[in-house]
């Protein structure tokens, strides 16, 4: 069983910077993002949740797609500034929450897993997964984009935790791209 990346690394993080992972401000951040996009299978979307936002980047691009998105940070300093690059979004909502605990009631037409799931106890992972079994419309798109190298403050790298997305029975996969710097596959339900 693993444990949880603390809660003290990401106040330490996001207490040093307003963009703690340089979202914002990295190419190698913003390419990933648009081939994150320009992977959905469907030009729009009815509904979608972004858990992990950060402070944004991705949600503005994902907003293009989708009627309503949903997008969740666990730090205030995330929600501030993911409401501040979203206001002129009405199709975005912001909230503070984190995964698996505060997931969101009914059902999405996609769910976007950008950097989030390596951070996860072993329960937690499993636990999420079947949240997103049970939230996922049918026919709904799950897309998932995790850094590859490890790092000591993750739990598990970001193959680890694609590989038990596409083990999971019932997936179809759609997509499976894999860099040096990171892998992104989309699957549908």
């Amino acid at each position: 069983m693993r444990t949880a990346t603390p809660d003290a690394y990401f106040e330490r993080c996001w207490g040093d910077s307003d963009d703690p992972w340089a979202h914002a401000r990295r190419w190698s951040e913003t390419r990933k993002y648009r081939l994150t996009v320009a992977a959905l299978p469907r030009l729009h979307y009815g509904r979608s949740f972004e858990p992990g936002c950060g402070i944004g980047v991705l949600t503005t691009l994902l907003a293009a797609r989708s009627d309503a998105h949903l997008a969740m940070e666990r730090h205030e300093r995330g929600v501030s500034a993911t409401r501040q690059r979203c206001a002129g979004l009405p199709e975005v909502t912001v909230a503070r929450g984190r995964i698996p605990d505060d997931w969101p009631e009914g059902a999405f037409d996609l769910i976007v897993l950008s950097e989030v799931l390596y951070y996860l106890s072993s329960g937690e992972l499993a636990d999420v997964l079947d949240r997103v079994e049970a939230s996922l419309a049918p026919g709904g798109d799950l897309v998932a984009v995790h850094h590859r190298p490890t790092v000591p403050e993750h739990t598990w790298t970001g193959d680890e935790v694609h590989e038990r997305l596409r083990q999971r029975p019932g997936w179809t996969g759609l997509s499976h791209l894999v860099e040096d710097g990171f892998v992104l596959d989309v699957l549908r339900r």
